[in-house]
């Protein structure tokens, strides 16, 4: 049976580790925060169904993360509409947290969220196929492409170096 209490502990332990996620994919800090709230509000209205997964927090962070793209191709969608993007808002020489999320976002959604998953969630290649609903190799890709282009971003000569940090 699922309890109020078993939620509640699975809030606590994840509601931070989810949040640095969602911040490293989205680059707005208390969005972050956002998401994860209101994927939590989801969760808990299917609690008594989800509580028996064998791990409700990739539920959780699957639903924070769908949330996010919706909100992305929304203000990408306005953004289009509007303005060009401005191409120098990317510090050339990052050295922090943010200058990471910043070259985070400058990748595509999808090389994005499986560095997310990856790096962040710790999740195996098989892990995000299964969770995107790709091919193993389709994430190997997005994953190699990915880190190639952080590499050109942080200044980092070989791309490999960013597999032995995470």
């Amino acid at each position: 049976m699922a309890t109020a209490e078993e939620f509640e502990l699975l809030y606590q332990a994840s509601r931070d580790r989810l949040a640095g996620q969602l911040y490293a994919l989205t680059g707005d800090e208390q969005g972050a925060f956002d998401l994860v709230q209101e994927a939590f509000v989801r969760t808990w209205a299917r609690w008594d169904r989800i509580s028996s997964y064998d791990d409700p927090e990739a539920f959780v962070r699957r639903v924070a993360f769908n949330l996010a793209k919706s909100q992305w191709r929304r203000v990408r969608r306005t953004l289009l509409r509007s303005s060009p993007p401005d191409a120098g808002s990317v510090d050339p020489d990052p050295s922090s947290r943010r200058d990471l999320v910043t070259a985070l976002l400058t990748l595509s959604t999808h090389e994005r969220e499986v560095i997310v998953l990856h790096y962040l969630a710790g999740q195996t290649i098989d892990e995000i196929a299964t969770d995107l609903k790709v091919p193993s190799g389709t994430v190997k890709s997005w994953l190699s492409r990915g880190r190639a282009r952080l590499a050109d971003r942080l200044a980092v000569r070989d791309p490999e170096e960013m597999t032995q940090h995470g």
